[in-house]
């Protein structure tokens, strides 16, 4: 009996060791190129478990090793498993859940002994691509010192494997690949893979600029995308596409994952996740430290805004500019946080292109099987600064010595082959030299070009459009009026067996009247349904993202309906009729930052469909104020990318406190310029309808930010009929339609949003014949047209007001008052509103109806002194 329990033993330790190398083989991989040795764990130690040299040749079952069920001498057990998982590559796997995908990657990797098998010409291929990527790194550094580009060097290997990733992508039909990355390598990414030209990009280190291409700001190098086409060697067409970003790191991520699922939705099939992947490529600093990443990660598998798996490709060069991975995050390896999302993550040492190669082709292989991401961790170094006019001996001279005598991967790789005779030297130095030639040649065409024009005043000069100009360009929103009763009564028409909550019945019937009976009160959130239901059955889609946007913060959409019994749910705006375009909206994650980015980076891939995000609160929006201030505000200037995402942001001071009431108007209005942004604050629900329906059927698209209302929601005097829907037009300006003689009024109170009600209130209350209120419901491009027209029509008056609810330090008033002033051509635009304060309201409901009080008193004049 003891033998058997001996035995038994023994079984059981060997197991334990195997299962030990397929979760902590990683700690002894060679996976850092400037670090002799590995890191140490007893438990990948035979003896740990009780075995001995004596079991060595000593034979055991093990099933599932290298692929199939083996009784094979520990030895060999032990051999299979460092090759596989103690090598260049260190894999982390088993702590995904899935048994299919945990079993599928240890199959694969064990069977191949995590080798990619690569031939001849495969590896004379990573060669080339190598050397493309160092040389043309060295050529810059020769030619050009001191220029910023954010050298690649110390992690070519990128190079090569993006290529392989295109090569095998051609394998399974792959038709897009949607990049994003950070600045280091950019520039030898956009040559060496994008296919831009060298002579292009010596050109701009030379300063040419081509005039014609400086309207607009323009943005550095480093910052910009491009597209391109690239062509497998089996002929496959792959189509690229670069996007540009800022130096806020890691920003680019959603942008791109939007952009990916706005190809992928193209096709409108599901099945087109498969053809679209979308590729970022990070920093290992910027990977731990920003949190859009770990937002990003979360969207990963939701149905809103999944794309069917993403690579994640972090270039770790164990340094972020002068900071160290020990001050610079707490875990483990750059990559840990992916396991939040159970991804599989496969660390490679960045000195051996062969490991690099297999690590891209297990992530493809992974994604396309099982549409999830994936994460390598190419951990390499940086040969020189941060960037190229900074010095990195001041702060890490040890490691800056090893760099320095540390011989390029170019060197070693070639090395490799020569020594393994699969290259002789003579090849080697013909790749080389070919190389060498064409960069010199486009080093010399670019000199003499020389620059391509001189820089006018003209050039810089940039002025903003007068309202007759831009409106040239803006559409009919008028529909008919029959089919949008149509309309009317599918949105409220349930299906039979849906077993609805009664109150939720009992609104659906009330809104089913209003448009069947023709009475003046359709409220905010019909008329945005009846919108978006002209739209659709135009054939425009629609997408509507946010934090609890199916219903609406304020219950006020209904968008999606849900039966009491188990999961009915149903969507009318889908149901309207056969041949119309899809309605998607989508409760988001908890994020704004993420989602905003993912909205633009969708918007500007499908001007045909009108995008919007919703705020939960219009001030939530700041936490997206990267991506408004980055993309929705400048991309157009900076990359000529446009977009025409909207955000609706609840805005208007009720009393609910310093975060819900202001969507910090002012900030909108200080980021516009060059006619980039539309920024409207509306009064009804005609006003919104159709300037919903302008934004999706204008030609070019510009981003438009609506300030949404709260209260007016439900408010008794903020209704349409289905006329003002079916005819008319958004206006940027309302006058006052109560005023019979124009020539008594005194007072001009001008004013946006909700307070006009107040307004309007008290002005009836006091019986005032005197006073005209003017709304402003567009802010940006400014109305000077629509303005002038009013102070012409009220020439008598002698006050001239602008009433806000907002703090004077915030809301118009700082942006209407030199425009207002301009067009009277004197300084004569007076203040009425809240006084300014650090705070955007008061927390006092108390406080607050006396500041509201007050402030519309003295808009209207009634508190002056005389």
């Amino acid at each position: 009996g003891s033998d058997r329990i001996e035995s038994d033993k023994k079984a059981v330790a060997v197991s334990r060791l195997v299962d030990r190398y397929r979760r902590h083989g990683h700690v002894m991989a060679e996976l850092n190129p400037l670090q002799f040795g590995t890191g140490y764990n007893p438990e990948l130690d035979f003896h740990y478990h009780g075995l001995t040299m004596w079991d060595l040749d000593r034979k055991f079952y093990v099933p599932h090793l290298g692929g199939s069920d083996q009784v094979t001498s520990l030895r060999n057990i032990i051999d299979i498993l460092r090759k596989t998982y103690c090598g260049y590559i260190g894999s982390e796997y088993t702590h995904i859940l899935e048994v299919e995908e945990r079993s599928w990657l240890r199959d694969v990797m064990e069977t191949s002994l995590n080798d990619p098998e690569l031939n001849k010409e495969q590896k004379r291929r990573i060669l080339h691509k190598l050397n493309q990527a160092s040389a043309f790194e060295e050529f810059l550094h020769k030619k050009y010192i001191g220029h910023k580009r954010f050298s690649l060097e110390g992690a070519d290997t990128l190079i090569p494997m993006i290529d392989y990733l295109l090569e095998r992508a051609g394998d399974y039909e792959i038709t897009d690949l949607v990049l994003g990355m950070a600045h280091r390598g950019r520039l030898n990414v956009l040559v060496n893979t994008m296919g831009k030209s060298y002579k292009k990009v010596f050109a701009e280190f030379e300063g040419n600029i081509d005039p014609e291409s400086a309207m607009g700001t323009g943005d550095v190098k480093y910052h910009l995308g491009t597209t391109a086409v690239h062509k497998t060697k089996d002929g496959k067409k792959i189509n690229l596409m670069l996007m540009p970003n800022p130096s806020h790191l890691e920003s680019v991520n959603p942008v791109v994952e939007g952009a990916a699922r706005a190809l992928q939705d193209k096709d409108g099939k599901k099945k087109s996740r498969e053809k679209v992947i979308p590729l970022l490529i990070h920093g290992d600093a910027a990977f731990a430290g920003q949190g859009v990443v770990a937002e990003t990660l979360n969207m990963s598998q939701l149905e809103g805004f999944s794309t069917g798996g993403t690579i994640h490709l972090i270039i770790n060069n164990q340094i972020g500019f002068t900071t160290l991975p020990k001050d610079g995050r707490s875990t483990e390896y750059a990559s840990d946080l992916a396991k939040t999302i159970l991804a599989p993550i496969f660390h490679v040492n960045g000195d051996e292109p062969e490991a690099a190669i297999q690590s891209i082709k297990l992530a493809l292989d992974y994604r396309q099987k099982f549409g999830k991401d994936v994460v390598i961790d190419l951990i390499c170094y940086r040969k020189h600064g941060h960037n190229e006019g900074d010095e990195p001996a001041f702060t890490q001279p040890y490691l800056y010595k090893e760099i320095q005598d540390h011989p390029s991967v170019r060197e070693r790789y070639t090395r490799q082959l020569v020594k393994r005779g699969e290259l002789t030297k003579k090849e080697v130095q013909q790749i080389f030299d070919e190389f060498d030639e064409l960069l010199e040649a486009a080093f010399k065409d670019a000199r003499k070009a020389g620059n391509i024009g001189q820089l006018t005043r003209d050039h810089l000069k940039r002025e903003e459009l007068s309202q007759n100009e831009w409106k040239k360009h803006l559409p009919d929103t008028r529909f008919d009026i029959q089919k949008l009763k149509e309309i009317g009564l599918k949105l409220n028409t349930l299906p039979q067996d849906f077993d609805g909550n009664p109150k939720l019945l009992r609104i659906l019937a009330k809104r089913s009247e209003i448009t069947d009976k023709n009475q003046k009160k359709i409220d905010w959130g019909l008329a945005e349904a009846l919108a978006f239901g002209s739209l659709l059955t135009e054939k425009h889609s629609v997408r509507l993202t946010g934090q609890d946007t199916e219903r609406g913060t304020f219950s006020h959409r209904h968008s999606v309906l849900h039966g009491t019994a188990k999961d009915q749910v149903f969507v009318p705006l889908n149901n309207l009729q056969e041949d119309q375009a899809t309605f998607e909206v989508f409760n988001s994650l908890l994020s704004e930052f993420a989602v905003l980015g993912f909205e633009f980076g969708y918007s500007s891939l499908r001007p045909e469909t009108l995008v919007l995000w919703e705020a939960q609160f219009g001030d939530f929006s700041n936490g997206a104020q990267i991506i408004i201030d980055q993309y929705i505000a400048a991309s157009e200037s900076k990359w000529r990318q446009t977009s025409g995402v909207v955000l609706l942001l609840p805005h208007g001071y009720e009393g609910q406190g310093p975060e819900h009431s202001s969507a910090r108007l002012e900030r909108f209005l200080q980021l516009s310029a060059d006619n980039n942004i539309q920024v409207a604050n509306c009064t009804t629900p005609a006003q919104y309808y159709h300037l919903l329906r302008r934004q999706a059927l204008r030609i070019s698209k510009k981003p438009l930010v609506i300030m949404t209302p709260k209260s007016l929601l439900r408010h008794s005097k903020v209704v349409a009929s289905i006329e003002e829907l079916a005819e008319g037009s958004f206006h940027e300006v309302i006058d006052d339609a109560s005023i019979e003689d124009a020539s008594s009024v005194k007072r001009i109170v001008f004013c946006s949003g909700k307070v006009y009600y107040d307004l309007l209130d008290q002005r009836d209350k006091e019986e005032l014949k005197d006073a005209a209120l003017v709304r402003l419901e567009q802010f940006y491009p400014f109305p000077d047209e629509s303005i002038r027209a009013v102070l012409d029509t009220y020439s008598n008056a002698t006050d001239i007001i602008w009433c806000q609810e907002e703090p004077e330090n915030m809301g118009g008033w700082r942006f209407v008052k030199p425009r207002i002033d301009e067009l009277i051509g004197e300084s004569k635009t007076a203040y009425a509103g809240r006084v300014a304060s650090a705070s955007s309201a008061t927390g006092s409901v108390k406080i607050h109806e006396a500041e509201q009080e007050l402030l519309v008193r003295e808009a209207l004049g009634l508190d002056s002194e005389s």
